[in-house]
């Protein structure tokens, strides 16, 4: 009786220990960690900076020249430099990434003298991670590019502009006194360059200074200070890099077993960004992949808690087991370690207790566990909820259910539905990114492939007009304007599904070089034929007439046949029918914009048609809009095109793959008309309607030989001398805005490589 009672305070024991042990498991998570290690014989450190090989401080320490680590030990503490550069470390990791400091570009003025700084960084073998890093720049008379010129060839920038510094809100970069972009992918260095409209002029007292640099997401913080000083000249960013071994794939890097840099227990892995390749430890181990013996095996017995039983490291992994007289898998989460049941009828009443106290507390543990996941579900279904009204959904089933004429096809998303489709929104799935927001790829529960976009930001104040414009664009139905199929309400903002276009935009196949020859001239014309005839079914057959604002090459899809399909009215306006013009915020993409809606504000149809002139020169040219690389006075493409119109030179600007000795006369036509839509005054500009009437007829007008053409001009006024600025005296980019602007108003500004 004393042995079965020493027994039972036994398991008492190890069962109150076990409800102890899984408490503390359900709060903490033990993770243990071994620092990467230097080549033997080799200086580990630089100041507080860890160097583990293959970087290393010259000699055999690091495994080729390009990871040369400099150690200036005359700073306190010591700096690591990368090679013999001035490029600053900050951190080396072995998983193919180090951190380094760059430091920003300015351009600054006051009344008599100008202050400028231009920062280049260039690292030849290694690239800049473009989903780590983004390039920001900060001003109110400011437009910067940053340029590639090791690796992929690149140009991208953005503008930022603002009147006053109370129209800055703090924390926003989105192109009122900070702008930012994404840096392109593999590129190997970059060069930032500052340019100023006004030269700062107008927002001097406030604004005396323009910063560009390139720094890692979440390292930098706008705040409408730092507009006033010139805080930025001496400061560096953190700029995330990428690094690899060779240039070879992993597959070809093994058959070279004397130089393979992967030690064994552990994996090679291609890199994503660019060439070469690097190494990993398996699962299991941890250390440096590079060096001999490097990976070592982790004690899963020193840092697993799940194990109830005897455990055991094995090589990569361990054992865990009950010891001799009991019975049960060992696991904590199985049945655990217990004493065989041999004879019940001589148990003690303790040992009742004991198992009835700890299946309780087990019982106990899973319902609060259970009490707290309801309340979350229902925490998440309340704010589904509270966004749904936000975003007019009540509205918009009352408006589904009394008005006639819509679509069968109509639905409201639920978010669930939507995030199953795109995977939970995975980068892997975005189709395009873009000023008005994300566009992702999804796949329904049919099988169907859509498109769903998005949104930056959301508008709650004008709510009924955003339910309104939804219904009328549910309601437009013609075979060149992308679908809308749906929407979703459910989320913090909109959004919206269309029909998936496959073969990309028109932008691709005219600007890639690998593209180009596959739209010969005839497809240009039947795509800008296509063009035309969905914008004049949105000005005029449309049941509210609507502006798209926002046409571009790059919102004209094709699909597999090469069908026009315009898309993303994201920036669209509804027109009501007693007003011919409406006054709101100039918003567009420059190179496209009409210049007299951005002095005046005052929009109208024919702001399109001026929009659409210039994708008519980009198709007749094959040239960008807006090209810092060509010279000045052609790197406007609208203005450059009249002038040369004027001077009867229309054959210097052709695109040698559309010229034959047969459409001569169809491309002097169509030249003529592209004019016609870019005239300065919008009165003098035609339709919509007028021009597709004119390119469907151009389509079916007779080929002539080239010796009856005659190049000559159209003596009419068209965009000639300066291009006219938003920001002239007099005229501001904030004017007082009337009706509902579906996305917040903003100049989207795009740079881009020379052709």
């Amino acid at each position: 009786m004393y042995n079965l009672g020493n027994t039972a305070m036994g398991l008492i024991r190890s069962v109150l220990l076990m409800q102890l042990m899984i408490f503390l498991n359900f709060i903490l998570t033990v993770k243990a960690s071994t620092p990467a290690v230097a080549k033997p014989g080799c200086q580990s450190r630089c100041g507080d900076v860890i160097i583990p090989y293959p970087f290393g401080t010259g000699g055999d320490c690091n495994i080729t020249e390009q990871f040369l680590i400099t150690c200036n030990t005359s700073y306190i503490p010591n700096k690591a430099f990368l090679g013999n550069s001035n490029l600053e470390v900050i951190n080396i990791s072995t998983d193919g990434q180090l951190r380094i400091f760059s430091n920003a570009s300015y351009d600054c003025y006051n009344t008599s003298y100008r202050n400028w700084s231009y920062y280049r960084l260039q690292l030849y073998k290694f690239s800049i991670n473009n989903n780590k890093n983004k390039f920001t720049a900060i001003g109110c008379d400011t437009y910067a590019r940053v340029e590639g010129y090791l690796g992929q060839r690149y140009a991208t920038g953005c503008l930022s502009l603002c009147n006053n510094i109370t129209d800055v809100s703090n924390g926003s970069c989105s192109g009122i006194g900070c702008c930012q972009t994404s840096i392109p992918k593999g590129v190997m260095s970059y060069n930032i360059t500052i340019e100023s409209y006004e030269n700062h002029v107008d927002v001097l007292p406030e604004n005396p200074c323009s910063f560009a640099f390139v720094a890692e997401n979440d390292n930098y913080i706008f705040s409408a200070s730092d507009l006033r000083g010139s805080n930025f000249k001496d400061k560096q960013f953190p700029v995330t890099v990428d690094w690899t071994i060779g240039t070879t794939s992993c597959k070809e890097a093994k058959m070279d077993t004397k130089n393979f840099a992967c030690q064994e227990n552990s994996n090679c892995v291609d890199s994503e960004n660019n060439s070469g390749y690097f190494c990993k430890c398996f699962k299991g181990y941890e250390g440096n992949p590079y060096l001999p013996n490097g990976c070592q095996d982790i004690n899963e017995c020193e840092t697993m808690s799940s194990c109830n039983g005897t455990c055991i490291n094995l090589p990569g992994t361990f054992n865990c087991s009950c010891p001799g007289g009991y019975e049960g898998d060992g696991w904590k989460n199985g049945t655990g370690c217990s004493l065989p049941n041999r004879d019940k009828s001589k148990r003690s009443p303790l040992i009742d207790i004991a198992l009835g106290s700890s299946i309780g507390f087990l019982g106990l543990l899973l319902g609060i566990v259970s009490l707290c996941w309801m309340l979350r579900q229902r925490q998440i279904s309340k704010l589904k909820d509270a966004y749904f009204l936000q975003n007019g959904g009540i509205l918009l089933r009352e408006e589904l259910s009394k008005r006639q004429g819509y679509r069968e096809d109509v639905k409201v998303f639920t978010a669930e539905e939507l995030e199953k489709a795109t995977n939970n929104y995975h980068e892997s799935r975005i189709l395009g990114q873009g000023g008005q927001g994300t566009v992702y790829k999804g796949i329904l529960a049919d099988n169907r492939i859509v498109a769903i976009k998005k949104s930056i930001i959301g508008d709650p104040s004008q709510v009924e007009q955003f339910i309104n414009e939804i219904m009328v664009l549910y309601q437009i139905n013609h075979k060149n304007v992308v679908k809308l199929l749906g929407c979703c309400l459910e989320t913090q903002v909109p959004l919206l599904v269309y029909e998936y276009i496959t073969n990309g935009t028109v932008f691709h196949h005219l600007h890639n070089d690998d593209a180009a020859f596959h739209l010969p001239w005839e497809t240009r014309l039947r795509i800008a034929t296509e063009t035309a005839e969905a914008l004049s079914y949105l000005h005029s057959a449309a049941s509210i007439p609507i502006i798209h604002r926002d046409i571009k090459l790059a919102n004209i899809l094709l699909d597999e046949n090469h069908t026009a399909k315009v898309s993303d009215f994201g920036a669209s306006r509804l027109i009501p029918s007693d007003q011919a013009q409406i006054t709101t915020i100039v918003q567009g993409t420059f190179g496209y914009l009409d210049p007299e809606y951005m002095l005046t504000s005052l929009l109208t149809e024919k702001s399109d048609v001026y929009s659409f002139g210039v994708v008519l020169m980009e198709m007749l040219t094959g040239q960008k809009v807006v090209c810092f690389k060509r010279s000045e006075e052609s790197r406007v493409l609208a203005m450059y095109f009249v002038s040369l119109m004027k001077e009867n030179r229309l054959l210097d600007i052709l695109d040698p793959w559309v010229l034959n000795d047969e459409n001569v006369e169809q491309l002097k036509e169509v030249a003529t008309l592209a004019c016609r839509c870019v005239r300065v005054k919008g009165e003098e500009r035609p339709t919509m309607k007028e021009v597709a009437h004119e390119l469907a007829g151009l389509q079916a007008m007779p080929k002539h030989p080239w010796s009856k053409s005659n190049l000559a001009g159209e003596e009419s006024e068209y965009l000639l001398g300066k291009f006219p600025s938003t920001y002239d005296d007099g005229v501001t980019s904030s004017s007082m805005g009337m009706g509902y602007d579906s996305i917040n108003n903003k100049i989207t500004f795009e740079l881009e490589g020379a052709r």
